[in-house]
Formats: structure tokens, C-alpha cells, sequence
């Protein structure tokens, strides 16, 4: 069992991605945190070099490999950003080997979490649409935004992301919105409402609004706004960096390292579930 003194061994996978490079260089500043393995899908061209030269930084001995069966062991934390049917596999490994996990891959389906859900039973699971700290205190504070301000305010989520991302809205768009509708005694699925166009008449009372931008490279920028007849309360979030998610996943490693079988959040790894 590690302890919280121990140094836990990472396993990065997307490791040449533009977060998995961005842990990969992070990981060097994190006290008990050592990169042991990083992963590749098997035919990337980057199989084979150093992940820090990938990454841009110092070298670090740990060559970029197709085999998540063989870096996958025991013991071992893995962080990985990628896409939901990798993550799946990678993750059915970790439960089978006697791993923990830090997802913040976005885009699962209602089946695919509760395939995560699943395998938590047998592993230390963290997953979250957003590893930023400062987004894990957003939404609680949605939460209790929410709940004081009521059925009076009409609420409407904008998300602005780079002309690369895949999915739409981003993971943490749809997180907010369950948080606001759960708050509000909603179901997301029936109120959600993302873009609009031409006629699509009044308002109703009751939906949220989802809009997705895409632009340049903006790595993420979230607002989520209140608004009633005279008045608008709006609540923003804008990630300057990726360093920024880095740094809350190596928070997050640190944290399954040391915790039994589960499935966490971020406010778990911040303590304020």
C-alpha cells in the first residue's frame, strides 16, 4: 500500500497529447510523484522517444510505448486524457491489475460511466470533466448559486475551447449544467437546450442553455450566467493554461495513491464534497 510519504509511480497515457505532455513536464515539480511508464496508441509516431523530449523539457529515461498491458502493474497510478473507448480499456486493466486511475477524459456515454462506476468496485477511480481546482470551486459554488436564486433566473452555460477540441459542449459545459439542474430539481436531459436557431420562439422558464464556441487556442473559458428581469449574475472561469490541469490531475494521483477502491471527484481531492 503506498503511504502518503511514499513516491507512487505514474503511468501517463496520450503521453505525446497536448495534456499528457503538459503532465509529463509538470511531473518533475510533484512531490511522490515519479513517471514510470508512458503511453501511445501503438501505431503513433512518437513510439519510442524520451516523453520529456516530447514534451519539450529534460529527458527522463522513459521511453513512449504501445503496451498499456506491460506498464500497467500493480500499485501504479495511472493519469490519462484521451478518448472514452481507451480510457475503458486502459481502465479495465487497471481494475484487473490492482491499479488506481486519474480520468479526465470527457465524452463518456450514460453505459460507459456506468462501466466506470463498475470497475470502481476493484480500484481507486478518479474522474472529472475538469482537473482545474478552481473549477472544482465553481461548481460548488453553482450549486448554492442555484439553489438561492431559484426558478426566477434563467440560466445559460457559454463554453470557448480551441479549434481542435472534438467534443461538444466540453465535459465541464455538461458538468455545470447537471449541477445547476440537480440544484434546480431538474433533469438535464429534458431541459438542456444547446444553441439555437432560427425560430425557435420564447424562452421557456425551466431550460438551460448550452453554447459552444470554438477559436483559435483558447484552452477553455466557462461562464455560467443568472439572469431575471433587472439583473444578471454571472460566474466565469478562464484557464490560462494546461498547466493548469496538470497540476489538479498530479493533486488527483496523489490523492488515489493512498485511497481503497472508489470512485472519486475533485472535491473529494479537495476535501470539500
Amino acid at each position: 500500500m503506498t503511504t502518503a510519504a511514499a513516491r507512487a509511480d505514474v503511468v501517463v497515457a496520450g503521453a505525446a497529447g497536448r495534456m499528457g505532455s503538459r503532465i509529463v513536464a509538470c511531473l518533475p515539480d510533484a512531490p511522490h510523484l515519479r513517471l514510470v511508464a508512458a503511453l501511445e496508441a501503438r501505431d503513433h509516431p512518437a513510439l519510442g522517444r524520451d516523453a520529456g523530449e516530447v514534451a519539450g523539457v529534460a529527458k527522463t529515461g522513459v521511453a513512449i510505448e504501445g503496451d498499456a498491458a506491460r506498464a500497467i502493474a500493480p500499485g501504479r497510478v495511472l493519469i490519462e486524457f484521451s478518448v472514452p473507448e481507451a480510457s475503458l480499456e486502459h481502465l479495465r486493466l487497471v481494475a484487473e491489475r490492482g491499479a488506481s486511475a486519474v480520468i479526465g477524459t470527457t465524452g463518456f456515454s450514460s453505459a460507459q460511466r456506468d462501466e466506470i462506476a463498475a470497475l470502481a468496485e476493484r480500484a481507486a477511480i478518479m474522474v472529472a470533466s475538469n482537473m482545474s481546482v478552481g473549477v472544482t470551486v465553481a461548481l460548488k459554488l453553482l450549486r448554492d448559486m442555484a439553489k438561492a436564486l431559484g426558478d426566477e433566473y434563467d440560466v445559460e452555460i457559454t463554453e470557448i475551447h480551441h479549434r481542435f477540441k472534438k467534443d461538444a459542449p466540453s465535459g465541464t459545459a455538461v458538468t455545470m449544467a447537471e449541477v445547476v439542474a440537480e440544484a434546480l430539481g431538474r433533469d438535464i436531459a429534458q431541459v438542456g437546450v444547446y444553441g439555437r436557431h432560427g425560430l425557435p420562439g420564447e424562452r421557456t422558464r425551466k431550460e438551460i442553455g448550452v453554447l459552444s464556441l470554438r477559436s483559435g487556442d483558447v484552452v477553455g473559458e466557462h461562464t455560467v450566467s443568472f439572469g431575471t428581469l433587472g439583473e444578471r449574475l454571472e460566474l466565469t472561469h478562464r484557464a490560462h493554461t494546461r498547466d493548469t490541469f496538470a497540476r489538479g490531475a498530479l493533486r488527483a494521483a496523489r490523492f488515489v495513491a493512498t485511497r481503497p477502491p472508489g470512485l472519486y471527484s475533485m472535491q473529494d481531492v479537495l476535501g470539500i464534497a
